[in-house]
């Protein structure tokens, strides 16, 4: 009862009018403003600012009503981050602890500031109980250190010793968990620079793995064990160890599975898609779809996680030529009723993977009969060819990879003239645009199609092609999730089903 009282007198003293958040009740109210723009923030209407002012207002983000109603709209959100729904069954037992454990948190430092101390100090008991099962050391050394300064105004010695040699136990645990994600942080901010700039990586990776190796033998903590399980997995990525890297993300799989307390959605679903990248560059599509099919089951249908197994798979499924497979794994992805709100740009991903699985469907039923009975998606292949395609700067890969299938469908048709005029978009966006090391499969992939023009479409007047071929079987195929490095074919792979084309096409 006594803590019951010291909450009311803060309450009564400064309660608000009321709480806004968005919740269900609230967003039943249709004509709201702030409905109207929380629906279209949910819908992918807007892209800026400018965007939201016109739709909501008909004016400019400057105006005085589109700012006040964005401010507003911010703080509301803000509100109804405090009252999310941690009890969905997709959410892990450490992610919802962790998040009840920091909602409590702040109340303890509320209850602080208005000196509500003894009220504060039991929920920092029972937050301490909690954080303790599941080794929250942040968690741990905040409230051990509350509860220490209350027994020692309380003059509790017997418990202010139990919660001082928490908060000195912790507190190194806590230590060694910033240290350990300083190290992948640092690999993190250099790993996905191109070759020649991450040197110092290089140089340093095994070092830090060795560091974590050290760390984990001294501290049993979930976020140590974690870092150093990533950063090892990273290490044999870039050596293009896919074998060991796979070794690795099994040893982190079953350090999952036998500490069932410390795990974690995002951990798991990392580890399985590094599976799924180790299966996809050494072409294994049995165990890769064994893997695929376990990974699939453990995260609901729809999920950001689950369309970034569908997406591994598909590439999968096309760069091992399992093309039925490829376009069963396709429908699933885009026939999922969740498919429409998935971000734009891996929307656009979706439709060139679209036009691919036409483009096989069309040239490669010959030699894949069964293909023959696949029902093509709804698919106009005369509005693609005249597509002018274009897209942002940052997506320039998207407009190669689209201007490479025009190209592969007007070779299939012997439109030869059109063939022509898109290689030489494609070699104006290798010479000015395209650089050289980020992407250096696409520019020489680039390159054999300018020889196909040089000899007229003649393949045993074909010349100088064997340097840029070779060049593409030196760096081979090398995929971290980068939309530059996408390959819906390997380019390689490509360059022989042309070949194979225009050789049919003199008999």
């Amino acid at each position: 009862m006594k803590n019951l009282i010291e909450i009311s007198k803060i309450v009564t003293k400064k309660k608000v009018r009321k709480i806004e958040i968005f919740d269900d009740h609230s967003l039943k109210h249709k004509n709201s403003k702030f409905n109207e723009f929380y629906e279209a923030l949910m819908a992918n209407k807007f892209k800026n600012d400018r965007d939201a002012s016109a739709f909501l207002y008909g004016c400019s983000p400057t105006d005085d009503k589109y700012r006040q109603l964005k401010s507003r709209f911010r703080k509301r959100l803000l509100n109804t981050l405090f009252f999310l729904d941690v009890n969905l069954p997709s959410t892990s037992n450490y992610d919802r602890a962790y998040y009840s454990c920091n909602k409590d948190w702040t109340l303890v430092k509320i209850l602080l500031s208005n000196n509500a101390r003894h009220t504060a100090a039991s929920l920092a008991r029972q937050i301490l109980t909690i954080a303790l099962k599941f080794k929250f050391a942040d968690v741990i050394v905040n409230c051990s250190r509350i509860l220490r300064k209350y027994c020692s105004e309380e003059s509790d010695e017997k418990d202010y010793e139990v919660y001082d040699q928490h908060s000195k136990q912790y507190q190194n645990v806590l230590d060694a968990e910033i240290r350990s994600e300083e190290l992948y942080q640092r690999v993190i901010m250099n790993y996905y620079k191109p070759p020649s700039k991450n040197f110092n990586l290089k140089e340093k990776i095994d070092t830090y793995c060795e560091a974590l190796v050290g760390l984990s033998e001294i501290y049993e903590s979930p976020i140590v064990i974690y870092n150093m399980y990533l950063v090892w997995a990273f290490r044999y990525e870039m050596l293009h160890d896919y074998d060991s890297m796979l070794e690795v993300t099994n040893k982190a799989e079953q350090y999952i599975e036998e500490n069932p307390r410390f795990y974690r959605d995002e951990m798991l679903a990392t580890f399985q898609l590094k599976k799924m990248s180790a299966h996809l560059h050494l072409q294994d599509y049995k165990n890769g779809k064994t893997n695929a099919e376990k990974c699939l089951q453990s995260f609901p249908a729809g999920s950001d996680h689950w369309f970034d197994f569908m997406e591994y798979y598909l590439l999968l499924a096309l760069h091992t030529e399992n093309y039925v497979n490829a376009i069963a794994i396709f429908t699933e992805a885009v026939n999922h009723s969740k498919f429409k709100k998935i971000d734009n740009q891996i929307k656009e991903k979706w439709k060139i993977y679209d036009v691919y699985i036409n483009f096989i469907i069309e040239s490669q039923a010959d030699k894949y009969p069964i293909l023959k009975t696949q029902k093509k998606r709804n698919f106009r292949l005369s509005r693609f060819l005249n597509d002018p395609i274009l897209y942002p700067k940052d997506q320039r890969i998207f407009t190669v990879l689209m201007v490479i299938a025009q190209i592969l469908f007007f070779i299939e048709k012997k439109s030869f003239n059109a063939v022509t005029e898109r290689v030489d978009r494609l070699k104006t966006y290798a010479n000015r645009q395209l650089k050289k090391e980020e992407y250096f499969r696409a520019i020489q992939f680039i390159r054999l199609l300018q020889q196909v023009i040089k000899a007229e479409f003649d393949v045993e007047k074909l010349s100088n092609t064997e340097k840029y071929y070779q060049r593409l079987i030196e760096q081979p195929f090398f995929f971290r999730g980068l939309i530059s490095e996408l390959e819906v074919i390997p380019y390689d792979k490509l360059w022989n089903m042309v070949l194979r084309k225009l050789q049919s096409m003199k008999y």
